[in-house]
């Protein structure tokens, strides 16, 4: 399992830390945030940001004009925003002697293995080089089914990806409250444990006025990261001096208390959920084993009592109860036609080793 890079943190801006009410860019708050981050950094942290704004930006450059499609709308929105965008954050970085780069992706980078693998070198080599890069999605290239539900989850996957101590998703709210955080009985939530799920029961569902997100999405994606060792805050990125303050923990913001950690692979296996190209059900007995919290199983072929699809070595399999629910994916040891003259049989190798196997209850 990859030791977790304590010294190393994803920082997810929002695009209602960067906007002011009246759509324009706010760069007195990109200014304040670019100096704590270099600040931070002179601390021996490796920062990677993942920043929105880049159609909010746009929007203020193009507002004259006018389209009928949402996502021909998007891509040129984008285009031009984010050359603006990261056309300021160079300009404040280097006022600080900070070196940035700019990173687009789209959903399909992280579900090829390859890509994810190449994405996480180049990460890996601009952070050993004291470069910060600045992540977005590729909004000028992605459709509709490889649109990210937002940048939380881009930044969730980006923090799997780099094995980081932490997650800080800034926003224009202080953090998740009992209520709505209008109403005066509402109160901040500091802590929050995944396995309680009640705090869900005072989050609006509605979206932000800038970005494609909510609270809702941000304590969901929080959650699941949480599940899988990484510790997740979630806090008021306008608020002067944020940034030290929760790193000194101090009692800013929503924290998701991380469980055991999980490998980088597992963490890789948990966001890529709807790829499988093979299902495999099991029997009552080996779903008892997979998802026993004290037993750690792979999936021999004993268990197995049906096998779906055309898969290979490697791919990515989805695992079955009798009822046909879903329990577990992993990454097939081997191909269809051996996993068929396997199943049933004692003394096989397994079908999905336990390194290679994410349960998801």
């Amino acid at each position: 399992m990859e030791p977790i890079m304590k010294n190393r943190l994803v920082i997810k801006i929002g695009s209602n830390v960067l906007m002011n009410p009246d759509k324009t860019l706010d760069t007195d708050t990109m200014r304040s945030l670019c100096k704590q981050v270099s600040d931070v950094t002179k601390n021996g942290y490796q920062i990677v940001l993942v920043s929105s704004g880049a159609v909010a930006a746009g929007r203020e450059s193009l507002s004259h004009l006018t389209f009928t499609d949402e996502i021909a709308r998007r891509q040129v929105l984008a285009s031009v925003g984010q050359v603006g965008l990261m056309n300021e954050y160079s300009t404040i970085f280097k006022k600080h002697q900070k070196q940035i780069a700019q990173i687009l992706v789209t959903k399909e980078d992280f579900r090829d293995r390859n890509h994810y693998l190449n994405m996480r070198s180049c990460l890996e080599n601009l952070l050993m080089n004291g470069i910060i890069p600045i992540i977005n999605e590729n909004d000028a290239v992605a459709i509709t089914e490889l649109m990210f539900t937002d940048n939380d989850e881009l930044a969730t996957l980006v923090s799997g990806m780099l094995n980081v101590s932490k997650l800080i998703i800034l926003s224009n709210v202080d953090g998740i409250f009992t209520g709505p955080p209008t109403e005066k009985d509402s109160t901040l939530i500091h802590t929050i444990e995944t396995d309680n799920p009640q705090y869900r029961q005072g989050i609006s569902a509605e979206r932000s006025s800038f970005g494609r997100g909510g609270m809702l999405t941000k304590a969901t994606m929080a959650s699941k990261l949480a599940r899988l060792g990484i510790e997740v805050v979630i806090a008021n990125g306008k608020k002067s001096g944020i940034l030290p303050a929760l790193l000194e923990n101090r009692k800013d913001g929503t924290r998701f208390v991380p469980k055991r950690k999980a490998s980088n692979v597992k963490k890789w296996l948990a966001y890529n959920n709807d790829q499988e190209k093979g299902k495999i059900t099991v029997d009552a007995g080996a779903v008892r084993l997979l998802v026993s919290p004290d037993s750690i199983r792979s999936l021999l072929p004993v268990g197995v009592t049906a096998i779906e699809g055309n898969f290979q070595r490697g791919d990515l399999v989805g695992i079955y109860t009798p009822e046909h629910k879903k329990i577990a994916l992993g990454l097939a040891q081997y191909g269809y036609k051996t996993a068929k003259q396997y199943q049933g049989k004692r003394n096989k190798k397994p079908l999905v080793h336990y390194d290679y196997l994410y349960v998801l209850y």
